[in-house]
């Protein structure tokens, strides 16, 4: 499954709009880390807001992603994350770390974001 990746000034916004696998997630990690590099992003946002569930793999991810993304020099931010599945990740007693910031939605996001660069 190829998950597009799209560029909004110098922020890149990635939609999950379905389960993904674990080999799904791998692909997506080096995806979104190359269009870092290539375009020089300083924000990404990651919309999860149509998961129903996130497993520890893709928690991991997730923060994975975001360490590697600072260590280019782009800000990551999480939104969309649905009662239950906060729920879930605090129950698996996974955390947010590397300054991984989330969201409620897109918008907020975006604020979240603007703030960092202001």
């Amino acid at each position: 499954m190829i998950i597009p990746i799209l560029k909004i000034g110098d922020v890149l916004i990635v939609t999950l709009q379905s389960e993904l696998t674990d080999r799904e997630v791998e692909e997506l990690s080096h995806d979104i880390l190359d269009k870092i590099n290539k375009v020089g992003a300083e924000g990404v946002i990651i919309d999860i807001t149509a998961l129903k569930v996130v497993d520890s793999f893709m928690a991991r991810s997730l923060n994975s992603i975001a360490s590697a993304a600072t260590l280019l020099g782009s800000e990551v931010v999480v939104v969309g994350i649905q009662p239950a599945v906060a729920l879930t990740l605090v129950e698996l007693g996974l955390r947010v770390s590397w300054g991984v910031k989330t969201a409620l939605n897109l918008e907020k996001g975006l604020e979240i974001l603007k703030k960092e660069r202001a």
